[in-house]
């Protein structure tokens, strides 16, 4: 994955980044729906393996070999162990937020799904995931050319983010009265 999108091998990124493109324009220029696509693809290939195998005696070829696809209990099992941990470690960040015990991180998260809301009302997700897929392609590349003169434009962006985050916390954090701590029992 990661030489497909450093561009390690010019076809197949190349082939990936039109295809994703290929799709975007078939479900959201076109307007065709993902449920009916995958409706229709389904027939498609259901009737020529069908025709190919009632065919096959016809013609004297081989009717197709199609192999039996099971999915492992085990696989399925871990998929959701992980997918279960991951869900509880996020339930217990937003705990973590909502309880109020870190503002820094509570603006964080409350900016983020502000811009969040924001780019959901200019386009809707496939779209929205399209252009995380073609910055996810060309972002890399371009740190990879221009890493010396990206890095100094962050230092300097980083720098100024502090001392602004500095200004708002004398001017506005520090005024936000807190709750008595408790101390804990030992």
């Amino acid at each position: 994955a990661a030489d497909v999108f450093m561009w390690r091998n010019k076809h197949i990124s190349a082939g990936v980044l039109g295809g994703a493109t290929a799709i975007w324009i078939l479900f959201e220029l076109l307007g065709y729906h993902l449920l009916a696509f995958l409706g229709h693809a389904l027939i498609f290939s259901l009737g020529v393996l069908f025709l190919w195998s009632n065919a096959s005696s016809f013609i004297n070829k081989s009717p197709p070999k199609i192999p039996e696809v099971i999915i492992p209990e085990d696989l399925v099992v871990n998929i959701a162990l992980s997918t279960r941990h991951e869900i509880n470690r996020a339930f217990a960040n937003l705990r973590q937020i909502a309880l109020g015990r870190d503002i820094k991180k509570f603006l964080i998260v409350i900016a983020g799904l502000w811009l969040l809301s924001i780019l959901g009302s200019c386009c809707n997700f496939l779209t929205l995931f399209y252009i995380v897929f073609v910055v996810l392609h060309t972002v890399p590349v371009i740190y990879e050319k221009y890493e010396d003169q990206i890095d100094t434009y962050g230092e300097k962006g980083w720098i100024e983010v502090k001392k602004q985050y500095a200004v708002f916390d004398a001017k506005v954090l520090s005024k936000v009265p807190r709750g008595p701590l408790k101390d804990k029992k030992n």
